[in-house]
């Protein structure tokens, strides 16, 4: 069979009776709603663990407001603290444990999940809605479970790395145990590297694929379960070429600061969204103007150096 022939034929637009039967573009819904309200999910009983102790406030810049907003509400609970404590001993308490490992992970995932699905949102319906029309004339569809199960298999091995890095820089005291960078020095030049990523080529092709992603399907359509996994994963990569500087910022900012989380996923959205790159360069010059005021402020903080 030829590619053309395993292509769908795309007709005209579905009639309002299609729409409400149209289950690819329902679980692909689903998919986004269900995965990235999980990592949300998990992300605030951490940060309610957090405020329970009044120490929200240390997990970076506008993470204060949860203190109040949890004591008024009188929030307790066993399994909250349980959850709610993803760090690493000091290079002076010991080693690390395996508990410390899966909660970092955990918390990784469940970042990755909070952040990057509302942006995988566009593709994966696009996906629903070439399935759609592919059902509708009666060929076989994988449903989009499967395409998100590839996409988020790419997301876990970030978050692999993630917390291993995150290992690295908590033992090289450039993460304090609250999760928050031990210097300014160290948070401007995660910026910089951010948003010089931003102006490079690989950029470039990355984020153009996560904005076109109807000529990626349409010209690599399977009904194949594998095929449409390994599509996943190719989509994945570009999604991860496309975001893990940004990701990366966490660790610039406080790497539980759902404020920040919050904003990054928004512009991570917008850029894949936007029908040019030109989104990413701004986003590109912002980031390396915040990373050269942490830089500033560091260096003036230290300024005039003490005599010996």
């Amino acid at each position: 069979m030829t590619a053309d022939h395993r292509r769908p034929k795309i007709t005209a637009a579905p009639t309002e009776a299609g729409l409400i039967q149209a289950r690819p573009r329902v679980i692909a819904v689903a998919c986004v709603v269900v995965l990235a309200g999980s990592g949300w999910l998990y992300l605030a009983l951490m940060v309610a663990g957090a405020a329970r102790n009044g120490a929200a406030g240390g997990l970076g810049v506008g993470m204060g407001i949860f203190d109040k907003l949890i004591s008024a509400t009188g929030l307790s609970g066993a399994l909250i603290d349980t959850l709610c404590r993803p760090m690493f001993a000091t290079a002076e308490s010991g080693g690390v444990q395996v508990a410390d490992l899966a909660l970092v992970l955990l918390m990784w995932c469940a970042m990755a999940l909070a952040m990057m699905l509302p942006t995988a949102g566009p593709m994966f319906f696009t996906y629903a809605d070439i399935a759609e029309t592919a059902s509708r004339k009666g060929d076989r569809v994988v449903p989009p479970v499967v395409l998100a199960a590839g996409y988020v298999s790419i997301w876990i091995a970030f978050a692999v790395g993630a917390m291993l890095l995150q290992w690295g820089l908590t033992r090289a005291a450039l993460l304090d145990p609250a999760l928050k960078p031990a210097s300014g020095l160290f948070s401007g030049a995660v910026f910089l590297l951010a948003g010089a990523y931003q102006f490079s080529a690989l950029k470039r092709a990355c984020v153009t694929m996560c904005q076109r992603p109807f000529p990626f399907f349409l010209a690599n359509w399977s009904e194949k379960p594998a095929a449409v996994f390994r599509l996943g994963l190719r989509q994945g990569l570009y999604c991860l070429g496309c975001c893990w500087a940004m990701m990366l910022v966490m660790f610039a900012v406080g790497v539980m600061n759902v404020v920040w989380m919050a904003g990054i996923g928004v512009v991570m959205t917008i850029e894949k969204v936007a029908t040019t790159t030109r989104a990413s360069r701004i986003v590109g010059a912002a980031l390396i103007a915040i990373g050269l005021v942490f830089l500033g402020s560091s260096v003036l903080a230290h300024w005039p150096p003490r005599s010996g």
